[in-house]
């Protein structure tokens, strides 16, 4: 079992892996918002459970193992958030913080529940698609719109970043 902690360092070692598979610490420490020795403690620990490679002014790398892990944990937020939406009737707005604390509830069957209850939906409310129990997760091929040309009429799948404010200002739209 993870501590709180070193889940939360997971999702952000899978989330940088997403963009860059080499990883700094001082990338991983500006995304935690920590110093560099702080980073390097918990690497270790991180090293221990089998979740990342670190050798000594190298890139960090996630491992299969810590991908997995990583996925799973952003599977109970992701259906967290889908559960808060479509069972208790949050706006989707709403939701980003409550999941984070219920992400690292441990009970397994508690998710697996809500997860049959929302019919196991395949994306969040914002268009993230959810991991499977085996921490696979859909590759969709969305194009982003800073690559879609100007006057293009298209349809808005899913938010990287989903921001309360931004949020709120496309409930209006």
């Amino acid at each position: 079992m993870a501590s709180q902690t070193k889940e939360n360092y997971l999702k952000a070692l899978y989330f940088l892996d997403k963009e860059q598979p080499q990883i700094s610490v001082s990338d991983l420490g500006k995304a935690m918002e920590v110093s560099s020795p702080t980073v390097n403690s918990m690497v270790k620990q991180l090293e221990k459970n089998g979740w990342v490679e670190y050798k000594k002014y190298k890139p960090l790398r996630l491992t299969a193992k810590g991908r997995k892990e990583a996925a799973l944990i952003i599977r109970k937020h992701r259906i967290a958030e889908m559960y808060l939406v479509e069972k208790m009737h949050f706006g989707w707005e709403e939701v980003h913080d409550i999941a984070e604390e219920m992400e690292h509830i441990t009970s397994e069957e508690l998710f697996d529940r809500m997860d049959h209850l929302l019919g196991y939906p395949k994306f969040d409310p914002h268009g993230s698609p959810i991991p499977d129990k085996k921490g696979s997760v859909i590759d969709h091929n969305y194009i982003p719109l800073n690559k879609v040309e100007e006057g293009t009429h298209v349809l808005l799948k899913a938010l990287r970043y989903s921001p309360k404010e931004l949020l709120e200002y496309l409930n209006q739209k």
